[in-house]
């Protein structure tokens, strides 16, 4: 079932009237144990409900997922991600600053059978945010728990930010698919262990370091607890074609991801013309999907600036090109 246009960009409550039976339809297939096509504003998720072993496991069958990354389970609101998770009081000064939004916080599990096993890969925590798409917040909404959501392509692969791409990565392996428009951030989240000791920044994403400092202080990096995060595998986010990071230009035979003033031409996809890390970061997958297509014996990427958005940006194409990061 597909989306009929595109809600990007309106605020909750703003849906189109004609979006309810699609929305119905959504919630019905998820408790129905089957999987859905969910727009976020970071990227498309491939969405199941988080309670049900079964409905997850098709999940990870679909993307071809490792069992032991753990998922993001996604809700409606902070009062149902408090019934599921121990908030103290620095993960609810974070998530009161920036949820509705591109953030998600592991905390330790207060219900595990709200988020099963499979779902957090074992681990006696759980990822946990509240997308502000207004659709899958209607659908959340209308379903009433927790639902997992990870990037619906194949594992490894560009994360999908477009209907589109969606569709064609695991678009035939859901009941309900739902057309967003494309995703307004086009990166995964930002992740944010808030456990025993400082806040650790699993994976930097669309809130930055700084403006998180400016909540809670200080962010320890990641160590031993990486494993909490989803997308910290060494190899992420690839194409077919080998990734060149940090390049002056290109090589014979190569795509090229610009970044900034560069000259138009044929295998030539510029991230940001006028060095803006908002676009670049809306752009990566698309572009990196885009290059890809075009077969080229390699996609080279300018170097990109390793501040604010560009610290997440960054770490993306490390993983796209097999470095751990």
């Amino acid at each position: 079932m597909g989306g009929h246009g595109s809600d990007r960009g309106q605020g909750e409550g703003q849906l189109r009237p004609d979006r309810q039976a699609e929305i119905e339809a959504a919630a019905r297939a998820l408790a129905a144990g089957q999987l859905v096509l969910l727009p976020t504003e970071t990227v498309y998720g491939l969405g199941a409900d988080a309670a049900n072993p079964a409905a997850v496991a098709a999940i990870f069958d679909a993307k071809g997922r490792p069992r032991f990354n753990p998922l993001i389970a996604h809700v409606a609101d902070l009062e149902t991600a408090a019934r599921l998770a121990v908030f103290d009081d620095r993960a609810l000064a974070l998530a009161r600053a920036f949820w509705p939004g591109p953030l998600t916080l592991v905390a330790p599990i207060r219900d595990a059978d709200a988020v099963c096993d499979l779902a957090r890969a074992g681990l006696d925590t759980v990822a946990i945010r509240v997308p502000s798409h207004p659709l899958s917040r209607a659908v959340l909404a209308a379903f009433g728990g927790p639902v997992v959501a990870p990037s619906a392509n194949r594992s490894g692969r560009p994360s999908p930010t477009t209907y589109a791409d969606a569709l064609g990565e695991t678009g035939d392996r859901c009941a309900v698919t739902l057309d967003g428009g494309p995703c307004e951030v086009g990166l995964e989240s930002t992740v944010v262990a808030v456990l025993d000791g400082p806040p650790r920044l699993l994976r930097p994403g669309a809130v930055t370091r700084v403006q998180l400092e400016a909540v809670v202080g200080p962010l320890a990096e990641a160590q031993d607890d990486a494993k909490r995060s989803p997308g910290r595998m060494a190899l992420h986010y690839a194409p077919d074609a080998p990734v060149r990071i940090n390049a002056v230009a290109p090589e014979p035979g190569e795509a090229f991801l610009a970044f900034g003033p560069w000259p138009a031409g044929e295998g030539v996809f510029n991230l940001s013309p006028t060095g803006s890390l908002s676009e670049a970061a809306a752009n990566l997958f698309s572009f990196l999907r885009a290059a890809d297509r075009i077969r080229p014996l390699g996609i080279a990427v300018a170097a990109i600036p390793h501040e604010g958005l560009g610290e997440a940006i960054n770490d993306r194409l490390r993983r796209a090109a097999g470095f751990v990061g």
